[in-house]
């Protein structure tokens, strides 16, 4: 099963930037490129067992279930409903203290899948590394401008708050 990861290093704390991670509506929209939309379904805040619908941003969409919930250090997701060509997909983000500097983080975002048919795997799932690889990548950059953002950072606070 393919793996991608992207990790970055950003100028908030730990807890500011799980909170900043799971901004939702308008708000994630300005940090999150990956996304077109995207909801909690049955829940006003996030939790493990708690799914999210979300449409990317070419309108593939996508029901997920938080497996695992830990602020402010990860969160862990599974792929519940989805794309034909996916017959698996998951991932987590983790979030650490920069060594010698607690005001700063360290955010590794890794995800797994696995392609179907199973006769086209081998090359779907290779091409598909290669494309989850660069949105990935796109995305914890923008996560990273998210941790500048005064609007977000805003938001931030207030989910902290919660």
């Amino acid at each position: 099963m393919p793996v991608v990861e992207s990790r970055c290093v950003v100028p908030v704390p730990v807890d500011v930037a799980f909170a900043v991670s799971q901004t939702q509506g308008e708000v994630r929209k300005r940090w999150d490129p990956f996304i077109r939309r995207q909801h909690l379904i049955g829940s006003d805040r996030p939790a493990k067992g708690v799914r999210t619908y979300t449409v990317q941003r070419f309108g593939l969409a996508m029901e997920s279930e938080y497996v695992s919930y830990n602020p402010p250090s990860n969160v862990g997701m599974k792929m519940t409903k989805g794309s034909w060509f996916f017959a698996r997909m998951g991932g987590g983000w983790r979030f650490s203290p920069v060594e010698g500097d607690p005001s700063r983080s360290v955010a590794v975002w890794r995800y797994n899948f696995a392609c179907r048919p199973a006769w086209l795997a081998p090359l779907a799932e290779r091409i598909g590394a290669v494309i989850l690889q660069r949105d990935i990548d796109r995305r914890i950059a923008g996560f990273a401008r998210g941790c500048e953002d005064p609007v977000v950072l805003a938001e931030a606070e207030r989910i902290r708050g919660v």
